[in-house]
């Protein structure tokens, strides 16, 4: 129980520490050797230099080795799509389109887009921002819901639930599953519906509250906005050429020609399944091929030079995959404790169902970690093949497992000490008491909602 107790410390540490904004890297690795310390009065032999350097170092450094190479493109993909006007483009013409009135679905549809593409969640923010400012000013919407309303559309249903989504969340199920960015389309449109509507009407619901409340847009004196030049913008035609590439190209090479190839070398020379990293491979390649294409679409709109670009990206990488690599440092770490046991045996013992703790193991270890991608690898790699085995002795698809474990990890991962989270607030100048209510609403309360249908669904068999 005292290690328990350690645990519990820890945690409330680190969620405390980021909400206060101390860095993830530096907390991960010492909060994790402060859990380990609690050990000793259970009798346990504590090695604290081989926890860190052989436990926590171990585990960042393989995260890192498995997944930087998106991180690194996912980031230099966002920032061509931010320096070329190219999100904004997309972001407008939405916005047009949808028209007068209807300011926060053309916000949500547009964010949509941008990271079904591909784009980062972090530069998707600062790209609809400005856009999504300037609507709710001339609608009068409270800005209090401009987090809320953002963090829905990129933090929710084209992060994780729609099938093909490139981002890491959708990704790293792959490589422990044997599946793609495709895995049960038909579960993943379903969860993805259930936050896209239920997340935008309850931001509609409460800004027509507000207004009959009288409450508008507000005083925000200190708001520093970009304006955006639509003159200088490519086209919409242009701008969305990249982000069909990442998708239509991770499909057609997962789907149609890896299939057709041999890879048994994988097997004979590296020991390593094909299944594990064909999914990854499909990814990276589209995604070098939409960053080539971006480039040569807006040569000239660089304005900082193609260079400057490229080089903010990949500086840009390195804090996003360090700062989820210490957490999955951290949750390793916790995950050898002795105590542990007393949560991981909570986990599998709530039900007989792989996908019922496949969704809870996957949501309350991002919770933990404060990270989507962390909590989805802990749960993973800890108790992955588990579930695999129960759901192939029960019928269930392994197809369906990836979208639980995918959709779930989005749920808890969204609490107030959340990196996203706190960024979000961050670039729309404002704080967790004044939106944080609505934000936490949109991006754990309904994406949990969205996992129990998917569960149930999934355990019905439908894929």
């Amino acid at each position: 129980m005292i290690g328990f107790i350690g645990i519990l410390l820890s945690l409330c540490l680190l969620i405390y520490l980021a909400y206060r904004g101390w860095s993830v890297i530096l907390l991960a690795p010492i909060l994790a050797l402060l859990a380990t310390t609690f050990s000793l009065f259970e009798g346990g032999e504590v090695h604290l230099l081989a926890t860190y350097t052989e436990t926590f170092m171990s585990n960042a450094a393989n995260y890192v080795k498995n997944y930087y190479p998106v991180f690194l493109l996912g980031a230099l993909f966002g920032k061509v799509m931010d320096d070329t006007g190219t999100a904004n483009s997309i972001a407008m013409f939405i916005a047009k389109k949808v028209g007068k009135g209807k300011e926060i679905w053309a916000i949500v549809i547009a964010g949509g887009i941008i990271v079904y593409g591909g784009v980062s969640m972090f530069v998707a923010a600062f790209a609809l921002y400005p856009i999504g400012a300037a609507l709710f000013r001339e609608a009068n919407i409270p800005k209090r819901l401009l987090p809320a309303t953002i963090g829905m559309c990129t933090l929710t249903f084209s992060m994780s639930a729609l099938p093909g989504s490139p981002q890491i969340q959708n990704a790293i199920p792959m490589k422990y599953l044997g599946t793609d960015l495709f895995a049960a389309p038909v579960l993943g449109i379903i969860a993805a519906l259930i936050m896209f509507f239920g997340g935008t009407l309850w931001i509609i619901s409460r800004a027509i509250k507000a207004k009959k409340a009288g409450e508008g847009y507000g005083n925000h004196p200190n708001e520093n906005l970009n304006t955006v030049d639509s003159n200088d913008l490519p086209s919409f035609g242009t701008a969305i050429i990249p982000i069909l590439i990442v998708l239509v190209g991770n499909f057609v090479l997962s789907k149609i020609v890896f299939p057709g190839m041999d890879f048994t070398y994988l097997q004979d020379k590296y020991n390593i399944a094909p299944s594990a990293v064909l999914g990854n491979w499909s990814l990276i390649l589209s995604l070098i091929v939409a960053i080539a294409f971006a480039i040569s679409l807006n040569v000239k709109r660089f304005k900082k030079g193609i260079m400057s670009t490229l080089k903010e990206g990949v500086q840009g990488s390195f804090l996003a995959i360090m700062n989820t690599a210490s957490e999955v440092g951290y949750g390793n770490v916790i995950k050898t404790l002795a105590a542990f046991g007393i949560v991981g045996g909570a986990l599998m013992g709530i039900s007989s169902n792989p996908l019922v703790t496949t969704a809870i193991s996957s949501s309350v270890l991002a919770g933990i970690t404060g990270s989507a991608s962390g909590g989805v690898s802990i749960a993973l790699e800890a108790f992955g093949q588990t579930f695999m085995d129960q759901a192939m002795a029960r019928g269930i698809d392994i197809q369906v497992l990836h979208r639980v474990a995918a959709v779930a990890c989005g749920g808890l991962d969204s609490l107030p000490h959340n990196g996203a989270v706190i960024t979000l607030l961050g670039i729309t100048g404002m704080t967790h008491k004044e939106s944080y209510a609505h934000l936490g609403m949109v991006t754990v309360v309904i994406p949990t909602f969205a996992a129990i249908a998917i569960v149930a669904l999934g355990s019905l068999g439908i894929v």
